[in-house]
């Protein structure tokens, strides 16, 4: 069973917060609608954008703490966020290496690259939906 099924049951819920915000406050002009998604379990966030976001620097830097310091965090905030996601989905998110002439580091495991995979077509899936909606409302007076 993958990640994202195993967190499927009973107590588990998919929360979106959407804004409509406009390019104008970015100096284009166009209105654009914006959402979060993140999914939690008894008001616990289980995966969220920067949780992701997290996975991706670790996969980039080959490191937690390269990754931590890349997101403006202290490593142990990292670290506890990592331990939070794979306790709540039950799946190992990283391999890591302890020092050596290498010194050591993290990689993401191939059910983390898949679970950030489909994390990433799911939130895609909801922009898309979010814009056609604010659109077909409110399109008359978002020009």
């Amino acid at each position: 069973m993958d990640a994202l099924a195993a967190s499927e049951g009973p107590g588990v819920g998919l929360v979106c917060v959407s804004a409509m915000t406009t390019d104008r406050d970015e100096g284009a002009g166009t209105p654009r609608a914006r959402s979060k998604i993140w999914i939690e379990r008894g008001g616990r966030v289980l995966l969220s954008e920067w949780r992701v976001e997290l996975l991706e620097a670790v996969e980039e830097t080959g490191s937690l703490a390269a990754a931590a310091e890349r997101l403006g965090v202290p490593y142990r905030t990292a670290w506890e966020r990592v331990r939070e996601t794979e306790a709540g989905l039950g799946v190992r998110l990283l391999a890591t290496e302890s020092g050596g002439a290498a010194g050591g580091g993290s990689r993401l495991t191939s059910e983390a690259r898949g679970l950030i995979a489909r994390f990433r077509r799911v939130t895609a899936g909801v922009a898309e939906e979010i814009e056609r909606r604010f659109r077909d409302e409110l399109d008359d007076v978002l020009r």
